[in-house]
């Protein structure tokens, strides 16, 4: 089983391009992209986004990566 971390909240499956939202929070970039399409609040707390800005998680992915290559 993979680190919780490593889940996307939305899809419930590992992450390949996890990027950070301004709730703190990393998500599947496909899967917050959708839902910012419709939505502006965290997908996590139900609050207001302040922006929709989404930053790679860099350091994210590449724990991601060396998990999976261990496992």
């Amino acid at each position: 089983e993979p680190p919780a971390d490593f889940i996307c909240p939305i899809t419930t499956e590992l992450m390949s391009d996890p990027v950070m939202a301004a709730d703190g929070h990393s998500y599947e970039r496909s899967a917050i992209e959708r839902w910012l399409a419709t939505k502006s609040t965290s997908p996590m707390t139900g609050e207001a986004l302040v922006h929709s800005f989404l930053a790679p998680n860099h350091t994210l992915r590449r724990m991601i990566r060396e998990w999976e290559e261990a496992n």
